[in-house]
């Protein structure tokens, strides 16, 4: 089973080969995704992930409810929730 964990973007760019990459915040994780199916995403908007690929865009509010839920049921053990 996988979970829709929303990330912050801290960092977008293009590679060489003419991939778009960002830096997504998670809780207690920072991962590498690419953007080619959202290639409009901004720094500071949030995202959710499956197999290395941003796959959606979420709104602010909807992340921070969603990462607090989350972290009630314990999701993320040790990790805050905020990223």
């Amino acid at each position: 089973m996988c979970l829709g964990i929303p990330g912050r973007i801290t960092e977008i760019w293009d590679e060489p080969s003419g991939a778009r990459l960002a830096r997504v915040q998670f809780p207690g994780d920072v991962k590498t995704l690419c953007l080619a199916y959202l290639p409009d995403l901004q720094v500071g908007e949030y995202t959710i992930a499956h197999a290395g690929f941003a796959l959606s865009r979420i709104d602010e509010e909807s992340a921070m409810i969603t990462l607090a839920t989350m972290a009630e049921y314990g999701v993320f053990g040790d990790a805050q929730a905020a990223p």
